[in-house]
């Protein structure tokens, strides 16, 4: 399991913390520090869609031109979180299970918490 997010944001806290009380084994990545990848965040928006993955009501967010604001597509979306990758909301966490796919979920929301420390 890898758990993406920023070191000192309270929902990534929570979730390392409930992990931890688990003892779930992951890999923290903060985005700050080890941005992911375009390939990555593509990868994850095709997942759960943009709507999801983009955090529009960050102070990154609102900081941002109005430009690049407006016709908002998926490809522009990413391009924005990769030279911004505290526009995605967190935590994001890539889940294999099993040798099957890779499951994304995005935030900590109490399904998120149902499926992963199953």
């Amino acid at each position: 399991m890898n758990l993406y997010g920023l070191k000192n944001c309270d929902t990534c806290k929570k979730a390392r913390k409930a992990l931890d009380g688990a003892h779930v084994r992951y890999a923290f990545h903060d985005v700050r520090e080890e941005p992911p990848t375009k390939m990555q965040i593509g990868r994850w928006a095709s997942a759960v869609g943009t709507d999801k993955l983009l955090n529009k009501s960050s102070t990154t967010w609102r900081n941002l031109p109005d430009a690049d604001k407006a016709n908002l597509t998926e490809k522009k979306a990413v391009s924005l979180m990769e030279k911004n990758p505290t526009l995605m909301k967190r935590p994001i966490i890539e889940l294999a299970i099993d040798n099957g796919p890779t499951q994304v979920f995005v935030g900590w929301s109490k399904d998120v918490q149902d499926e992963v420390l199953k």
